[in-house]
């Protein structure tokens, strides 16, 4: 797991509700091969106080799924969202995956 703070300054606490979320995804599929994680204050809402932005990159054997839309007042709110959306789109992948296993023809 690769994590990057981006406007922000490194939290430990941060890192590790990143780690609990990253294990969580484990669950799903035990082959993930990388997780980068950029956690950044975004910008463009100075008038509205501070926003965070998530994006997850997930690479497994034979594919990659990206997170880039999760954004919040809260850093861990940001980081729910984002790690829901990603769960989600995990499980549509394995899904899609045994769908196409057991759908190939066996000699």
């Amino acid at each position: 797991m690769q994590l990057r703070f981006v406007g922000m300054e490194p939290s430990a606490a941060l890192e590790a509700a990143v780690q609990e979320k990253v294990h969580k995804l484990d669950q799903f599929r035990s082959d993930l091969m990388s997780c980068r994680v950029t956690l950044a204050v975004d910008d463009k809402h100075k008038h509205q106080g501070r926003h965070f932005a998530v994006r997850i990159d997930l690479t497994f054997p034979g594919g990659e799924l990206c997170v880039d839309k999760a954004r919040g007042e809260d850093a861990y709110v940001a980081l729910r969202d984002a790690f829901d959306d990603m769960k989600r789109q995990l499980q549509d992948a394995v899904q899609r995956s045994q769908d196409r296993s057991t759908a190939a023809p066996h000699r």
